[in-house]
């Protein structure tokens, strides 16, 4: 099983004011969003289009 991963910088990433939110469409054709509150150190993200939970840290 092969695993493909690339860090995305943040300025990649189109920012909604409105919503706070940044969302960054990736080229497996997933849509990332991350809002502004879920830069924390160790605050547990779900997955927006699958059951996993990514952690960011």
């Amino acid at each position: 099983m092969a695993v493909f991963h690339d860090e995305v910088e943040i300025k990649d990433f189109q920012y909604d004011e409105d919503s706070e939110t940044y969302f960054y469409l990736c080229p497996c054709g997933d849509n990332l969003a991350i809002t502004k509150d879920q830069f924390m150190c160790g605050e547990i993200i779900p997955a927006p289009s699958t059951n996993k939970e990514l952690v960011k840290c």
